[in-house]
C-alpha cells in the first residue's frame, strides 16, 4: 500500500506539519505501507491507496489538479483531512462535500473532552468514551452531521470559546463517489503527533480511507 501525504500551505502555515510527516511515515515502517510526502502539486495516481491533506491551507490545486484528485476519489481513492485541511480550498465546492465542513474560526489552543460516538470505527475503537486532551478546537461554518457518519463530538461544556453548541462534531468519515473521506479537526499541536492514541487515530484514518476495514 501506498500513501501521500500532501502539506502545501498558502494561508496559515502550521508549525507541526513536520511532526505529523514524521509520524505517517513511522506508522507506515511500522505497518508496512509506504509513505511519500509532497509541498508541490501531485500527481493523484491511481498507485495511491489514500492522500492525506496534513493541515494544508488555502487554494492549494490548480484546476487541472483539482479535477485529477475529483477523480481520483470519486473512481476509488482515499481521503483523509488532518486540521487545516477544513481550512482548504474555500472556492473549490466539490472539496467542501469532500472534507465536510469547512473551517470557521477557533478559541485558544486549551484542554477540552471529545467524545467517542462510534467506538467500532477504526479509527476511534481504542479511544474511551470520553477522551480528554488538549488541541486547537475548530468551529465549523456548518455542522456537517447528516451528511457524514459523526465518530468523535467536543464537549463545548469542557471548555470555553466553543460557537457549535450541544452538537459539536470533530471527527468523522463518510463514502465520496466510489471513494472513503475522513477528517479530523484534531492535530494543530506537535505533541499530538507523538501521543500514541493520536497515532492510533491517525493509523485507523488511513486504513479506512485505503478501503483496507470494512465501511462505516
Amino acid at each position: 500500500m501506498r500513501v501521500l501525504v500532501f502539506s502545501k500551505t498558502a494561508g496559515y502555515r502550521h508549525d507541526s506539519i513536520p511532526a505529523g510527516v514524521r509520524a505517517i511515515r513511522e506508522l507506515g515502517a511500522a505497518h508496512g505501507f509506504d509513505v511519500t510526502a509532497t509541498e508541490d502539486a501531485p500527481e493523484f495516481a491511481d498507485s495511491y491507496a489514500a492522500v492525506v491533506f496534513l493541515s494544508t491551507s488555502g487554494e492549494v490545486l490548480d484546476a487541472a489538479r483539482q479535477a485529477a484528485f475529483e477523480s481520483y476519489v470519486e473512481g476509488g481513492g482515499g481521503y483523509v483531512g488532518i486540521h487545516a485541511a477544513a481550512d482548504t480550498g474555500y472556492g473549490w465546492p466539490w472539496y467542501g462535500e469532500l472534507v465536510g465542513a469547512w473551517f470557521k474560526t477557533h478559541p485558544e489552543i486549551q484542554r477540552a473532552r471529545f467524545v467517542t460516538e462510534d467506538r467500532t470505527h477504526p479509527a476511534t475503537a481504542h479511544l474511551p468514551a470520553v477522551w480528554t486532551r488538549t488541541d486547537e478546537l475548530y468551529d465549523f461554518r456548518a455542522n456537517p452531521r447528516g451528511r457524514v457518519h459523526v465518530l468523535q463530538t467536543l464537549d463545548e461544556s469542557s471548555y470555553a470559546g466553543g460557537g457549535m453548541g450541544a452538537d459539536h462534531p470533530i471527527t468523522w468519515c463518510h463514502p465520496q463517489g466510489r471513494g472513503r473521506a475522513f477528517y479530523t479537526g484534531l492535530g494543530h499541536t506537535s505533541e499530538s503527533y507523538a501521543d500514541p492514541a493520536f497515532r492510533a487515530l491517525l493509523l485507523g484514518a488511513i486504513r479506512y480511507a485505503a478501503g483496507n476495514t470494512p465501511a462505516a
